[in-house]
């Protein structure tokens, strides 16, 4: 492995940008086995640790497959999957499969990184077109409530990509009746769904289940943490995997969750992430 991350070391401190691709983790055996059965800050913890072993053994795995010739052209975009683990959706088979996501900010973002973000996921499966798209709060500062204004350049951008047939439904995460009903006025698409995370919210707050009922606004659950994949994180997984790289340079921009649901049956066929990093630097 030495030469592999000398290798990846080399063209990670020339490249400019990262798209890491861990492929479908129900092909990843060993990190399926980890995803712990709680909804507890123990799951919580888990759930964060698996991550970071997809990003690094999506790493370990790149790294142990660079040709020659990639060292040799030192690309400015580097895409970082596993060949083997990647599965496109066949056309036959698209109408019988639900295309999910929840789409992740890290840190101080552009809006744009949502359209890139949901053009990738689609050229990733194979398809057209999201079913859905969630788009998780993005990150305010320390003290910073979270406001209309800082959603609305992010909804603005899922309203277009609804408006251009790359995504059916988009909605949203985390927001109580107050920040829900200030977007559902002012967006021209309304959001279709709300979820709530149960860890800090035993039972759905009753004003926003008869906001949400009026409106037909579906109300989900979900177990991710607050903060799904930290700047410091990433580098840690970076640092792991490939020792020789300045991993204080790389900064996470955004990440993608993806599912493949069959329909008639309820099975995930397929599940993942991506995630696109840039390089601080001159």
């Amino acid at each position: 492995m030495g030469t592999d991350s000398r290798a990846a070391g080399a063209l990670l401190a020339r490249a400019r940008t990262l798209h890491l691709q861990t492929g479908n983790l129900l092909n990843w055996g060993r990190l399926r086995k980890k995803c712990p059965s709680t909804h507890s800050e123990e799951f919580q913890n888990a759930f964060l640790l698996q991550l970071r072993d997809c990003i690094q053994k999506t790493l370990n795995e790149w790294s142990s497959q660079i040709s020659p010739d990639l060292v040799r052209e030192f690309p400015d975009v580097l895409e970082c999957t596993v060949s083997h683990a990647v599965e496109k959706i066949s056309p036959d088979e698209r109408d019988e499969m639900k295309v999910s996501a929840k789409l992740f900010m890290v840190g101080s973002n552009s809006s744009s990184s949502t359209k890139n973000a949901v053009d990738m996921a689609c050229s990733v499966l194979g398809v057209a077109q999201l079913d859905s798209v969630i788009i998780a709060s993005p990150p305010t500062e320390d003290g910073v409530n979270l406001s209309l204004e800082h959603l609305q350049p992010y909804w603005e951008e899922l309203q277009n990509l609804v408006q251009s047939k790359k995504i059916v439904a988009i909605g949203t995460s985390d927001l109580d009746k107050t920040q829900l009903e200030q977007l559902y006025q002012w967006a021209k698409i309304k959001p279709n769904s709300n979820q709530v995370n149960l860890a800090s919210c035993c039972v759905m707050p009753p004003d926003l289940t008869a906001f949400a009922k009026q409106f037909d606004i579906q109300l989900l659950t979900h177990n991710d943490p607050k903060e799904l994949l930290s700047e410091a994180s990433f580098q840690e997984a970076l640092r792991e995997s490939i020792p020789e790289i300045q991993a204080h340079e790389w900064v996470p921009l955004w990440l993608l969750r993806y599912s493949v649901i069959v329909k008639s049956r309820g099975i995930i066929k397929s599940k993942g992430y991506i995630l696109q990093a840039k390089r601080r630097g001159p």
